[in-house]
């Protein structure tokens, strides 16, 4: 934690004199540069993971693993962090004088990431200067791996209670060595892989992103000299750093918490405590993470860094950071503190395939910690979960292995000024997009029959939270299904007197019955040719008391099929009468 939280700014001659207009030209220069590599990445991977769900993201950290800039789009749970961790362990273990220009080094292990094997970082480094030796910085892309062997398709198995049956572990090894591919590493991947194509496919996507993402970094250095391009990235972080202690100075000084839970862990069948304290004083803000849950059984534990660290900066970024980049000077000001052994800041042998579980709790409830503080502020819990469901098996026609793996977006909360959005994939999940049905329909054998909104799950409140969604499927061959839902005993809480969402659930309706199965978690669920599933996502929570919402607004909703005739009348007080007027008795 110290080593982290004394990260400065990048190697260079501080301060160095920046005219206005090159500081802007860099700022957003640099930043497009990772946009453009986000783009591509798009554009040339293989798996759906990546090209439709966008399970990635780019960054360009220092000399000495600093996160200096990132993909504008990437997932929150990778542009906390996840690259510059990998970069210092890299750093630690070569050296820097054994790194060469053409060195390609990726990492995705457990004591390093803290998050799921399948979560794999790439870098390269970035030589600049007359001569083309210094050292500038790495051009980094995690990406989402789709299979990286271990017990369950996709390397993520439900019941898995340690990381070795998760897959391959790679601790920063070099797959370039200057400018050259070690075809030895690409054959253990290749042969550690149930979709060696697509996956293969997909190295070459984020291989092609970090060389291109390398040489326009070096481009951009060259052209300003590299003394004036550190320098004014230097002054960015120094103005970020700033910008986020104004903010936090704005907030009261004090100790605020908050507490929730998580159903199981998967294995035992036994509440997680989610417990945070944030302390407030002066300019800094401090998680303290004392009180969480020790580490589980099950594969819902996270690393240090790719635990704790990343919910703390993730919720620090939403609600203090919220116009400033994400970069090493706007967490400056952001401290930490995390014992060992608990549920993010597990050890590296604990199973972590589902390690994102907890995060969108966590995150909810450091927001929530400072409703007394930031009551215009605040929002609603968002719904909350991983929302999972997937379908593995053989297909009918070649024999080949699949896995489908479709998310559950839901509703975000409302705030002080409007309802809540959604659906949207969770709060660590950010950008994260669905994938397109017609997509689904022609990779896989199901049909989709039915996609909408979810009535009534928006938590009731003066702002309504955002509703989740139903969508059912029809299955056309054999397969497994594989589902996680959670938050169902603590469903999104609404906030200044509102009330919460619903939560989340799946139904099954086997063998043409009507009466479907209920269930929230499962594995290896088997289903036949004609079975139904449906799955139903939670909803965010209301802000406000929902008997202060404008009548015309909950006639509205009505109307739109958001809300039942009913919760108008319970929740709200309004009755709509037979001629579509609303009225408060």
């Amino acid at each position: 934690m110290s080593e982290l939280n004394r990260m400065s700014a990048p190697a260079t001659s501080r301060p160095i004199p920046v005219d206005p207009i090159t500081l802007e030209v860099i700022r957003h220069g640099i930043i497009s540069i990772c946009d453009q590599i986000d783009a591509n990445m798009t554009r040339t991977a293989f798996s759906p993971y990546i090209y439709e769900y966008k399970d990635y993201a780019v960054g360009f950290v220092g000399a000495e693993g600093e996160l200096l800039a990132q993909s504008t789009g990437g997932m929150p749970v990778f542009v906390a962090d996840s690259v510059g961790m990998a970069v210092r362990d890299g750093l630690q273990i070569y050296g820097r004088e054994h790194i060469h220009k053409g060195d390609v080094i990726v990492c995705n292990h457990a004591a390093v990431q803290g998050q799921h094997l399948n979560n794999t970082v790439m870098y390269t480094p970035v030589f600049a200067g007359p001569r083309g030796d210094e050292l500038i910085g790495f051009f980094a892309v995690n990406c989402h791996w789709i299979d990286i062997g271990g017990s369950a398709i996709g390397s993520v198995s439900y019941t898995a209670t340690e990381i070795f049956v998760e897959g391959l572990q790679l601790r920063s090894i070099k797959i370039w060595s200057k400018g050259e591919p070690i075809e030895e590493v690409y054959r253990i991947i290749e042969n550690n892989t149930r979709f060696p194509e697509e996956l293969l496919g997909d190295i070459e996507a984020q291989l092609g992103g970090c060389l291109l993402g390398r040489d326009l970094t070096q481009a951009m250095a060259d052209k300003y000299g590299t003394a004036q391009f550190l320098g004014t990235l230097a002054v960015i972080l120094d103005q970020c750093e700033a910008a986020t202690r104004e903010k936090i100075r704005a907030i009261p000084d004090g100790v605020y918490r908050h507490e929730a839970f998580l159903d199981n862990d998967g294995v035992r069948d036994e509440k997680i405590p989610i417990r945070v304290k944030v302390i407030v004083a002066g300019d800094e803000m401090t998680i303290d993470y004392s009180e969480m849950s020790p580490q589980v059984r099950g594969c819902i534990n996270s690393g240090y860094y790719g635990g704790g660290r990343t919910t703390a900066r993730v919720a620090f970024k939403y609600l203090i950071a919220t116009d400033e980049p994400a970069n090493e000077g706007t967490f400056r000001p952001l401290k930490m503190i995390l014992p060992p052994g608990k549920l993010i800041s597990a050890e590296p042998t604990a199973a972590m395939g589902l390690y994102s579980i907890p995060f969108p709790t966590v995150i909810d409830c450091i927001i929530k910690a400072l409703e007394p503080a930031l009551p215009e502020r605040v929002t609603g819990a968002h719904f909350g979960t991983f929302s999972s469901l997937s379908y593995s098996g053989k297909r009918t026609d070649t024999g080949a292995i699949f896995k489908a793996n479709d998310s559950g977006h839901g509703g975000w909360g409302a705030c002080a000024t409007h309802d809540g959005v959604g659906p949207f994939r969770t709060m660590a999940h950010g950008d994260t997009r669905l994938i397109p049905i017609e997509l689904q329909e022609s990779m896989y054998p199901y049909r989709v029959e039915e996609f909408r909104l979810r009535q009534d799950s928006g938590g009731p409140g003066m702002w309504r939270g955002g509703l989740g969604f139903d969508k059912q499927y029809i299955l056309r061959a054999p397969c497994e299904l594989w589902a996680n839902f959670d938050r169902i005993g603590c469903p999104p809480w609404g906030v200044q007197g509102a009330k919460a969402g619903k939560s989340g659930q799946v139904l099954i309706f086997k063998n043409g019955k009507t009466e479907p199965e209920l269930l929230y978690k499962t594995e290896n669920c088997p289903l036949q040719t004609g079975d139904r599933v449906r799955m139903s996502t939670g909803g965010g929570g209301g802000y406000g008391d929902p008997r202060q919402r404008p009548v015309e607004l909950v006639r509205r909703d009505v109307v739109r099929g958001f809300v039942s005739r009913e919760s108008a009348r319970d929740d709200y007080g309004v009755v709509i009468e037979a001629d579509g007027k609303a009225r408060r008795p």
